[in-house]
């Protein structure tokens, strides 16, 4: 069995359209919405053709109308998106991101699976690195082969005791230093990080024409170009989570 796993979309809608894996299920970590320009594509495509969705921090801002509760150095751009973000999803597509479950347990082909969006212990919010020893603690009360979570936006695969915990990365805005998009695909038990290459500067166009600030629209650029945090964010960002 195949299974393709994205994590935060973020409105990347020409990221997530040039994914041509072919696949038995798709499974969503969630953060389909704010930050990039193309949020109702996003949803809608995730809503026809995922098997698995579960609910992100900025999914849960859509949909309840709340903050985020980015860190300080992201918190005027997630503020700015997420006011366009909701300008322009429908009352349907705000109503798919609120139905969408927090956490979700399921087996397939004999392994168990634990899925959220960022740690089960605070799963929309929770922010851990890969590296952290939390993880032991996190993984130790799920009792699963497997957990699956997104949120950090940097790919990793780590194995705890019997535990694998994957982070396929982001697919629509990366961070681990270049600017393809990033997934991963599991296979009878086997996981694979994988990335793809996709038009950069098509999405990057599509930012331009966002009603936010200019500053934030150039910030934006530079993260999809780079797949890496702006310096000056990088900077604030040692003192707080992203």
């Amino acid at each position: 069995m195949k299974i393709v796993v994205i994590s935060d979309i973020h409105g990347n809608f020409d990221a997530l359209s040039a994914l041509h894996e072919t696949w038995d299920e798709l499974w969503v970590l969630g953060d389909l919405v704010n930050y990039g320009p193309e949020p109702g594509s996003v949803v809608d495509y995730v809503r026809e053709k995922a098997d698995i969705v579960v609910r992100g921090n900025h999914d849960h801002s859509i949909g309840f109308n709340e903050d985020p509760r980015c860190s300080a150095p992201f918190k005027d751009m997630a503020e700015a998106t997420r006011r366009y973000t909701d300008s322009v999803l429908t009352f349907g597509q705000k109503h798919f991101l609120r139905q969408l479950p927090l956490h979700l347990e399921t087996e397939r082909a004999g392994a168990r699976f634990y899925l959220c969006h960022a740690i089960p212990s605070d799963p929309l919010f929770g922010y851990c690195e890969a590296v952290s020893a939390q993880w032991d603690a996190e993984v130790v009360t799920i009792g699963t082969d497997f957990v699956f979570v997104g949120h950090t936006h940097v790919p990793a695969i780590r194995t705890i005791g019997s535990c694998v915990v994957l982070n396929p990365g982001s697919l629509g805005q990366p961070k681990g230093g270049g600017p393809e998009a990033r997934y991963a695909v599991w296979r009878d038990g086997a996981i694979e990080l994988k990335s793809l290459a996709y038009p950069v500067e098509s999405v990057v166009a599509t930012v331009a024409e966002l009603p936010i600030a200019g500053s934030l629209r150039h910030e934006l650029s530079e993260i999809l170009r780079t797949g890496s945090i702006p310096r000056a964010k990088e900077a604030c960002n040692r003192h707080a989570e992203n």
